[in-house]
């Protein structure tokens, strides 16, 4: 248990219950590898926490910011997503106590990034059953919330397609329209190449591994051409 109380003594937490603590790291993967282990898997940890996390951001972004709505919810959309969560997650120090299998052990790619934010959530709720609420909302509050500030510098929060779509019909009183270009390759390995049309206008093309995802492109590359970035 020695990493888990250095853990907890950096956070400043100490649990009643040292297995809800452990708990919270192992994975699914590391129970299907090590039939013998005493404790479940944290993926009940993981739903219980989700809940917690989306409260308390709520409350936080509420609290701190007059904006309408909409913009609420894509901060929030983007303080919660992936990227965010698994990057608070690594400045815990919570990747050197995953417990996985050896095959996920050697991944440490988006596949680790996935994994890393879905421990934080149930390390969350994990305090959250151990600690109470109002410790659950300061370890948020202090390790993801602060993100907001880089995330609304960068611009990042907005959704790209939603966004562009929004400055569309403001500015040219069209919704974009997106066409595809292309596809090749394998079913298992399709590259697609869609436009993002304004009426007849084409105004710029995206690639990705999905059609979505070049969809996605195409609208971030759109918001560029316009100028619609810097706003």
């Amino acid at each position: 248990m020695e990493p888990y109380l250095t853990f907890e003594h950096t956070l400043g937490i100490s649990f009643h219950d040292k297995d809800l603590l452990k708990q919270a790291f192992i994975h699914r993967s590391y129970i299907n590898e090590y039939k013998g282990t005493e404790l479940e898997h944290n993926e009940r940890l993981e739903f219980l926490g989700d809940a917690v996390l989306e409260l308390v951001v709520t409350d936080f972004l509420f609290n701190r910011y007059a904006d309408a709505e909409g913009r609420l919810t894509a901060y929030r959309s983007a303080l919660v997503r992936t990227e965010s969560i698994s990057a608070a997650a690594r400045g815990m120090g919570m990747n050197d106590l995953l417990m996985l299998s050896k095959g996920e052990a050697k991944d440490e790619g988006k596949a680790r990034d996935y994994i890393l934010a879905n421990t934080f959530e149930a390390f969350i709720g994990a305090v959250y059953l151990d600690q109470g609420y109002d410790v659950a909302k300061t370890v948020i509050e202090h390790h993801l919330c602060p993100n907001i500030d880089d995330i609304i510098a960068e611009g990042s929060w907005r959704d790209a397609k939603s966004y562009v779509q929004e400055k569309a019909q403001e500015v040219y009183s069209v919704t974009p329209d997106y066409r595809l270009v292309s596809s090749e390759g394998p079913d298992h390995d399709k590259h697609f190449v869609m436009a993002i049309y304004f009426g007849d206008r084409k105004v710029a093309e995206g690639s990705g591994n999905s059609k979505q995802k070049s969809q996605q492109d195409a609208a971030e590359k759109a918001l560029v051409a316009e100028g619609w970035d810097q706003d």
